[in-house]
């Protein structure tokens, strides 16, 4: 049985259905683990449901044609990455960011924000192989923005246990630093009300290292870019994530809980 169904990198794969794509492939291994549950595709912090969803297979794409038209050429310029990270490409030519909006829930945005970071690393492990670079080891990260509140709410409740709040502590940093750092970034609901001022001063240092160091990130929200600032507090920052940040807008009602 051939493996091109649990490979993203299967899309544009010479070897994908024929009897060399197996879990064997040293490429496979190097992007979910020997397991299939590790290497680079666990590194990115994606959701297990997420791990394998692409543009192409996406079952979200039949109700939001406009919005994956704008997804699939935001995903043809992931090639810059390399003269990006040279210095290299105009200012004008730098991959941006992108601001995945609905107003109601469950139309897909997390789905679309998922295939678009499983496209960064495939795109970043074969240019890299072809250049005769190594891959990093991280080059895209998923935070899931209330997953990473629960961990700080985890860790400040009063009197919780140390063999409760440490490891939440510690999940919490180690997501900062890699939300901060990855070269690619998904930032999954970001509009979060009732957040402490600390939570969303976290936040806060999160997007601002990302935009100041000019790293590209995905965001969603349930909350139009031009309404953020509300949730935020201030304009400033509001401001910060709709710098060459293109704001897509996903249409129609919930699908949650529909098989599709």
């Amino acid at each position: 049985m051939t493996n091109e169904n649990t490979c993203v990198l299967a899309d544009g794969c010479k070897a994908a259905g024929t009897d060399a794509c197996t879990r064997h492939c040293t490429h496979f291994i190097a992007m979910h683990g020997a397991s299939g549950g590790g290497g680079r595709s666990g590194a990115a912090g994606l959701p297990r449901e997420y791990r394998l969803v692409t543009l192409k297979n996406s079952p979200a794409q039949g109700d939001q044609a406009e919005a994956y038209k704008a997804a699939y050429a935001y995903a043809s310029t992931f090639n810059r990455q390399f003269d990006q990270q040279s210095g290299s490409v105009a200012a004008a030519d730098r991959i941006k960011s992108l601001y995945l909006v609905s107003e109601s829930p469950g139309t897909g945005k997390t789905t679309a924000a998922a295939a678009l970071l499983n496209a960064r690393p495939r795109v970043h492990h074969s240019g890299s192989l072809r250049r005769g670079l190594e891959p990093l080891q991280r080059p895209a990260y998923f935070l899931d923005v209330n997953a990473w509140q629960n961990d700080y709410n985890e860790f400040n409740r009063p009197r919780v246990p140390d063999s409760v709040a440490e490891p939440a502590a510690a999940r919490y940093y180690r997501a900062l630093e890699a939300a901060k750092t990855a070269p690619f970034a998904v930032l999954d609901d970001i509009g979060v009300r009732d957040a402490t001022d600390g939570f969303r001063g976290d936040l806060h240092t999160v997007i601002n290292a990302r935009v100041t160091n000019q790293l590209p990130t995905v965001y969603t929200s349930n909350i139009a870019l031009d309404q953020l600032w509300q949730v935020f507090g201030e304009r400033r920052l509001a401001d910060r994530v709709g710098d060459l940040c293109r704001e897509i807008e996903f249409v129609g009602e919930s699908k949650r809980g529909m098989r599709r």
